[in-house]
């Protein structure tokens, strides 16, 4: 599913230990941050590696590639430093707080109210359509089919918050949710650490929930590795999808450093280039049901 990006760090313990290492907490004294940024060479990219196919590690070269991994990577070249990814949980990066472990996430978050509270955000690099998806063999194939029965979704995330009746995507949420999106009747939540581990749970032959909700790309690439799913027929919502920060640290400038650049490769196409080669598709702008 695409080639290596030519920058991308392999997963071993000696990696991890060099990348926490080169993402120490800023001092009280370092205010501007991108001038830091600069400084360094570096800038360190929060990344979940099990996340098809934003960031997830190929197989052939144990590296993480992903459409994720390729626009941080295209962030840390326009800045003119070198890029490095920092494996983690999504919980550790949507709670913020994150201690100058990484610098900012490229990591598919769509921006939410609660999450403005915690962090920020530039404007959105690319949309995602979200469904709700099921094993084959249910033989559902509408959202009623699914009143009553068990959906999985990853961890703090906004397919949680659907189903909880919590997503709050601020002004523009009529612009992404469509009006008569609900959640099925009388259905019961569970989570797991992240997206794709509940489709690795129905390849495994499990059977524990009936439901998958997640973004479109998410379940195309578990079909894809022959996970037997369908697609439920509606859209659900649109995820406007940006790069995030940590607010609690003064970063003004490398927010509105990063945000330029979004900027410049959605005017110069790059993005589109890009998703085109991961998702088949182009997803810099909100998709119809």
């Amino acid at each position: 599913m695409g080639t290596s990006t030519r920058r991308a760090i392999a997963v071993t313990s000696a990696a991890l230990l060099a990348l926490t290492l080169a993402a120490a907490p800023a001092t009280a004294q370092d205010a501007d941050y991108l001038q830091r940024i600069m400084d360094q060479g570096r800038i360190v990219m929060s990344t979940d590696a099990l996340y098809p196919p934003q960031s997830f590690i190929d197989p052939d070269t144990g590296e993480l590639v992903g459409f994720d991994i390729d626009v941080g990577n295209e962030i840390a070249d326009r800045l003119g430093v070198k890029f490095v990814a920092y494996p983690t949980t999504w919980d550790n990066v949507t709670s913020g707080r994150w201690a100058g472990r990484w610098d900012f996430s490229v990591g598919s978050m769509t921006i939410t109210v609660p999450r403005q509270e915690r962090l920020d955000f530039t404007r959105p690099y690319y949309t995602n359509p979200v469904q709700m998806s099921v094993t084959t063999d249910t033989g559902f194939t509408t959202m009623e089919d699914l009143a009553g029965q068990t959906v999985c979704v990853g961890e703090a995330t906004t397919y949680l918050d659907w189903l909880n009746g919590q997503l709050d995507l601020g002004e523009v949420t009529d612009q992404y949710v469509p009006a008569d999106s609900v959640p099925p009747e009388g259905v019961t939540v569970v989570t797991r650490t992240t997206d794709r581990d509940c489709a690795n749970e129905w390849g495994a032959g499990r059977r524990d929930f009936q439901g998958w909700l997640t973004s479109d790309a998410t379940t195309q690439a578990a079909i894809d590795d022959g996970i037997p799913i369908t697609v439920v027929d509606e859209l659900v919502f649109n995820e406007p999808l940006a790069a995030a920060f940590d607010n609690s640290e003064d970063n003004d400038s490398l927010v509105a450093a990063v945000n330029q650049i979004i900027a410049d490769m959605h005017e110069d196409g790059t993005l589109t280039e890009l998703s085109m080669k991961w998702f088949g598709a182009d997803l810099t702008k909100p998709q119809e049901g």
